[in-house]
């Protein structure tokens, strides 16, 4: 039996805690077929090699690109270059582009579905863009990504954000960039909560009135439009712009609080995903869309249903410090050797916060290893002073 280990609640008390002691079982499963699922996914950073964890980092390749292969292998398609990715939060543009480079071509090697991020955040810091620069960044990250071999994400952008002052700005500036790609790409609406600089997307704090803006996008250019990530957390929201889409265009949640909903859909239709929660649970998430597909709604739900708690923990407030956990995660996971992030964000999340993921993971069934995280939970909180 894995032995107890000494945790810290949120008001600093230390507390004994009994993990699980059944190793996850990983399932072989290759694809799914009822729905489409990305798993945004992670770098791993190299501590060895980084000058300055917040101005000049470095990726440790073999383990990012090893990650990859595994979300690969347990069906996933891989949604690169993305927030979870700390794009705009540590990984700049040289970075993201090397990336997008090496997991293209590693998606090539063995079939795998790619997709990767095309943003603006090579444009100068600081300064207000104009309408034209943002549409030639645009233009500059798709053509660098269609080069090396990829499929599209336009990402929402903080360059536009900034410079558009009606909706009408967002559909030229969009129009420009559709008209020019060479296969459907799929849009990415992200939320403030994820990136305060984001406000008023789609030229409205009225969530109402972007909504219409976006969706007048999409129809216009519906012929260049594979599907919309949605990053709102709001399930209503997204279920209502998901049977207004024009027909062929897919949803992908980005709803980390309620995907087993969405997913799992309703008379009307039904939510493809694109998550960053499926970077972390990604088997037991392959158990439960498997399960989705030969129409077990049963065990659907008991494989998701257990992650739910966890992945609304990972995301809570500021939920654009998710991406600590997700990291945390995969190292219990003996997936990287270190606890070190891109950018030095393993400082984002409290002691605490880390404690309580590591029970929820337990409880998730989300530990591989439940004696090695065991270990490295503990081999930590020594760090930080917890005896």
């Amino acid at each position: 039996m894995t032995a107890c280990i000494r945790l810290v609640r949120a008001d600093g008390l230390v507390y004994t805690y009994v993990p699980s002691s059944t190793p996850l079982a990983v399932p072989s499963i290759g694809s799914f077929h009822s729905r489409i699922a990305f798993a945004a996914a992670h770098v791993v950073a190299d501590p060895l090699r980084t000058e300055d964890p917040v101005t000049k980092p470095a990726i440790d390749w073999e383990a990012t690109i090893a990650y990859r292969e595994y979300l690969w292998s347990l069906g996933f398609g891989v949604a690169e270059a993305m927030d979870t990715a700390q794009r705009g939060g540590g990984l700049n543009w040289p970075l993201a582009l090397e990336l997008i480079r090496r997991s293209s071509a590693a998606a090539a090697a063995r079939g795998g579905l790619i997709f990767c991020g095309a943003g603006t955040d090579h444009l100068p810091a600081g300064a207000v863009a104009t309408l034209p620069q943002v549409i030639d960044a645009y233009l500059e990250q798709c053509e660098a990504i269609e080069a090396a071999g990829g499929r599209i994400i336009v990402m929402a952008s903080r360059a536009l954000a900034a410079a558009a002052r009606h909706p009408d700005d967002y559909a030229n500036v969009y129009s420009r960039v559709l008209e020019q790609v060479r296969q459907p790409v799929i849009l990415h609406w992200l939320g403030p909560m994820f990136d305060p600089a984001l406000t008023g997307y789609w030229g409205s704090t009225d969530t109402a009135e972007a909504t219409e803006a976006c969706l007048r996008v999409m129809h216009t250019h519906k012929q260049k439009i594979d599907g919309i990530k949605i990053s709102l957390l709001d399930a209503d929201l997204e279920i209502s712009i998901r049977r207004r889409l024009p027909r062929g265009v897919r949803m992908y949640t980005g709803d980390d609080f309620n995907y087993d909903r969405l997913i799992r859909g309703d008379e009307f239709g039904s939510s493809d995903a694109l998550l960053g929660i499926f970077d972390a649970i990604a088997p037991v998430a392959a158990a439960a869309l498997s399960a989705l597909d030969r129409g077990d709604d049963e065990s659907y739900e008991r494989f998701f249903a257990p992650t739910i708690p966890l992945s609304r923990h990972i995301f809570s407030a500021p939920t654009q410090y998710y991406k600590t956990g997700i990291v945390f995660l995969a190292h219990l996971n003996g997936f990287q050797r270190h606890f070190r992030m891109v950018g030095g964000f393993e400082g984002a999340r409290s002691i605490s916060h880390l404690c309580q993921l590591f029970v929820l993971a337990d409880q998730a069934g989300v530990l591989a290893d439940p004696d090695l995280a065991t270990r490295r939970m503990r081999r930590f909180l020594q760090y930080e002073g917890v005896e």
